[in-house]
């Protein structure tokens, strides 16, 4: 308890998932909504994206429906067939975006990345993965721990030291 406050104060984990938490409230994805977080050695954050379709380009719901769901793509296989982008693909795009580095950082999701999101990360120089739900893809793990990624499976308040996978 912090003196003269009547509630606990959110951990450094916490506060930056309940952030990806929110940020996944702007996704337009059918299917799962999805929001990533990077935050920097000093705790400032440096990007955020949501899972849905590059700018200006229309969303499923817009195109009648998921054509996932239509031509019946099981989650975690054949990611290139959407028009969306990943969450985690959508932060680091826009920190390039923005001419932001990424070297050393930290990255909060609401889902452990796909293999393809795990290659961007290992590139992008993301040291650290914190993740709430687990994704259905293999590869993954082993894109992330040969590239020197620390892969910490979140499961709430009081968990700070997580699971590392």
């Amino acid at each position: 308890m912090i003196e003269g406050c009547d509630q606990m104060r959110p951990s450094w984990d916490e506060y930056f998932m309940a952030i990806a938490q929110v940020v996944a409230s702007r996704s337009v994805c059918l299917r799962h909504k999805i929001g990533a977080v990077i935050v920097n050695r000093d705790r400032q954050i440096l990007s955020t994206g949501y899972n849905g379709p590059p700018r200006g380009m229309k969303h499923c719901a817009e195109r009648g429906g998921c054509i996932r769901e239509t031509n019946g793509v099981a989650s975690g296989t054949r990611q290139e067939y959407c028009f969306g982008l990943h969450a985690e693909q959508n932060a680091i795009v826009q920190a390039a975006r923005e001419g932001i580095g990424l070297l050393g950082s930290a990255l909060y999701c609401t889902y452990k990345p796909c293999s393809l999101c795990a290659r961007m990360i290992v590139n992008a120089g993301i040291n650290e993965v914190h993740f709430v739900a687990d994704y259905p893809d293999d590869l993954t793990q082993t894109i992330l721990t040969e590239g020197s990624v620390n892969c910490v499976k979140w499961d709430g308040p009081g968990s700070e030291l997580g699971s590392s996978t």
